[in-house]
């Protein structure tokens, strides 16, 4: 009988489940609202079969295709500010001040030799070509070289070749990739937006400078006075410390690529807005205060709760139940 079916020719053939497609933008360090978003989908038995992600959405979008999203979040709750500072491999005479190996060994624990094609569904990184700034799309080849292209950070990482070009990050084209989403067959897309919360983008009272800007992997007050000795006078303090009421190099530099992200999604998600836009309340964390791992993963889950009706809407519309073998 299901035979018979399948050979009938008068039968409408059964149409595809509709997909929902997730757009993981990207956010350096807030990136860690990404796992709170979708511990909270998998809540609510929200699964999206197609994930594109630029930069830290990449990463975390990889993980959670390939089931490792619960250490990824272990790892990033054991995060302080000076174990963060044992990842970064500082390279002088380099395209960028930090070489990434340690951050490669890290990964190659968990995804060493995996392709993008082992991925159970659709998976695309963004990246831009450092020489035409065109967008790449890299939906085949090694994991690992896909995301670090994808979170290349200029000036920071050095450039990743794949396939004789040179790819830098992704959010310098497509920071919140709903446009790949939908480009994979996404019949509902959720996007999630870590640079849209304005309000929390100011300066706390004291502060001349925006929050954005302020993290300090050399703050007086949390590096231990032996660390303090170790690098008094480095090229790695003067870049990362900043004076009193003042950003520091590095801050300033993450802080101008989060203004050109913010611009840039605002005038790409009104050419292809998503279906439900999701928008944690993360301004009043810096783009680099990794350690608040925690308080970022509750935040993402707090913004599907607050979306929950919006998204359930949504599915009830674009995602019909698909119809049953001899259904009319």
């Amino acid at each position: 009988m299901i035979e018979e079916e399948k050979n009938n020719p008068t039968k409408t053939p059964t149409p595809p489940p509709a997909k929902i497609g997730l757009a993981l933008g990207g956010g350096v360090a807030r990136g860690f609202a990404h796992i709170g978003v979708l511990k909270a989908l998998k809540k609510y038995n929200i699964e999206p079969t197609i994930v594109a992600g630029t930069s830290i959405g990449a990463l975390v979008g990889g993980c959670y295709l390939t089931d490792t999203l619960d250490e990824l979040e272990e790892w990033a709750l054991s995060l302080n500010r000076r174990k963060i500072f044992t990842y970064l491999d500082f390279r002088v005479r380099s395209a960028g001040l930090i070489g990434g190996k340690k951050l490669v060994a890290l990964m190659e624990e968990y995804f060493q030799d995996m392709n993008i094609e082992d991925l159970p569904h659709p998976f695309v990184a963004i990246a831009t070509d450092m020489v035409t700034g065109h967008e790449v799309w890299l939906r085949r080849g090694n994991f690992i070289d896909a995301v670090r292209a994808s979170f290349a950070l200029p000036g920071v990482f050095p450039p990743v070749e794949i396939s004789q070009r040179n790819l830098i990050d992704g959010a310098l084209v497509n920071p919140v990739p709903v446009s790949t989403a939908l480009a994979l067959g996404s019949r509902l897309t959720i996007a999630v937006d870590l640079n849209a919360d304005l309000i929390g983008k100011a300066a706390k009272p004291g502060q001349k400078f925006q929050t954005v800007a302020g993290f300090d992997v050399f703050n007086d007050n949390d590096v231990s006075p032996e660390d303090q000795k170790k690098f008094k006078g480095s090229m790695q303090k003067r870049l990362f410390r900043r004076e009193h009421n003042n950003p520091s190099l590095f801050g300033v530099m993450v802080s101008a690529l989060n203004i050109m992200q913010d611009r840039l999604t605002r005038s790409r998600l009104a050419g292809d807005p998503p279906d439900i836009h999701i928008k944690p309340h993360i301004g009043h964390i810096g783009l680099l205060e990794f350690e608040k791992a925690d308080e970022l993963i509750k935040l993402g889950e707090e913004a599907v709760e607050e979306n929950l009706e919006n998204i359930q809407a949504a599915m009830s519309v674009l995602l019909p139940p698909t119809p049953t073998l001899g259904q009319d």
